[in-house]
């Protein structure tokens, strides 16, 4: 059958779907956020695709990829093709190229027609709320930066994706190893090309100046992988080896590529984590900080737009709750065990520490974060 003769599921017609806000606007907001639903499906999103890598390398995790799977990555290829087409100006500042201002509008304005043609038709009315997560997870045209903020729009697109049934259960491991990854190489290109800004950066503290998701799902890939230890990454042949095929081996890669000095200097958090006894006590350990340092933030939680697919209403979560895409109540990614590392990647912290708020360590086992940062 033809993908534009598909017939809508009953559950997705009677779906009102809303253009997507801002509405974190205050600190008291943040006591709504992280007992949300959108919450929850996000972090529950996060959870089940370290899950479903667990162990493959991306060529494993990509092969026999659905149809839906390769046009989402072309259309990731026609993003990138307007680089070549918006190449960046000469102008005196070192950083901030505002070519990508041009590149923003190309995005903005061709969004809509560039989903319609891997929608089928009868989700063509879900496009005007998910192209929010699209063109948001790019960057910003005002401050032309990048940051985990950008990062977490993406990620919400992917996950809208399954919420509407345009991906299915059984892409979930290709849509990180292949989607995901695409991704990746795609705003590194902008980053390098237009000088992007690191948006909200801890500097040598964090893990890396622009991304953390591929950390943990790049960390779930070398679980029960005797062939890689935790210190491999230090080791550039390894590195240079293996960046095409694990997700965590190609960010340590790109920050080889664009920062100079001793690693323990410019990345001293990575670095640290080296020293961690196993794969999976690194990746439960970079799931906590991720909630305590990224989903925990005002400064970042802010510019997260709600609509129809991610709300901020309170979620009727359990550990178990699991719902039709569109209908019912409860995440379609529920978070295991209320929130907990579930046993498969490890209950462990990692054995660092970092600062928060300039006010001394925390423990990275933590599960608290002032909410400034």
């Amino acid at each position: 059958m033809n993908r534009n003769e598909q017939k809508e599921p009953d559950h997705i017609a009677n779906h009102v779907y809303v253009t997507p806000m801002k509405l974190v606007k205050n600190m008291d907001d943040m006591m709504q956020w992280d007992k949300s639903e959108a919450y929850f499906e996000y972090l529950g999103f996060i959870y089940a695709i370290n899950d479903s890598i667990r162990g493959k390398s991306n060529s494993q995790g990509s092969a026999n990829a659905s149809e839906e799977i390769n046009k989402l990555v072309g259309v990731l290829d026609t993003i990138n093709q307007w680089i070549d087409d918006i190449p960046p100006v000469q102008q005196p500042q070192r950083f901030g190229n505002i070519a990508f201002r041009d590149f923003y509008k190309k995005l903005k304005d061709q969004a809509i027609p560039l989903l319609q043609t891997i929608f089928p038709e009868y989700l063509y009315r879900a496009i005007p709320e998910i192209m929010v997560y699209l063109v948001e997870g790019f960057g910003n045209s005002t401050r032309i930066d990048y940051g985990t903020g950008h990062e977490l729009s993406f990620v919400m697109f992917l996950c809208a994706l399954f919420k509407v049934e345009y991906l299915k259960p059984d892409d979930q491991t290709a849509t990180a190893c292949k989607v995901f990854v695409r991704y990746l190489t795609l705003v590194r290109r902008l980053q390098v090309t237009y000088r992007m800004e690191p948006a909200g950066s801890h500097g040598v503290w964090s893990l890396d100046d622009y991304q953390f998701v591929p950390f943990i799902w790049g960390s779930s890939q070398f679980i029960d992988n005797p062939k890689f230890e935790p210190t491999c990454f230090l080791k550039e042949t390894v590195v240079e080896s293996y960046a095409h095929e694990y997700m965590f081996l190609s960010c340590i890669q790109y920050i080889n590529q664009v920062k100079t000095g001793p690693f323990p200097e410019h990345s001293n958090q990575l670095w640290s984590i080296s020293g961690v006894s196993s794969w999976s006590k690194i990746n439960g350990g970079l799931i906590k900080m991720y909630k305590a340092e990224v989903l925990s933030k005002y400064p970042l939680v802010q510019h997260i737009c709600f609509g129809s697919l991610f709300t901020l209403k309170p979620t009727e979560h359990t550990a178990s709750t699991r719902r039709p895409r569109l209908s019912g109540t409860g995440p379609l990614f529920p978070v295991p065990v209320s929130g907990s590392i579930p046993s498969s990647v490890g209950q462990h912290s990692l054995g660092f520490t970092m600062p928060s708020n300039n006010s001394g360590p925390i423990p990275a086992e933590s599960d608290e974060a002032n909410n400034q940062d």
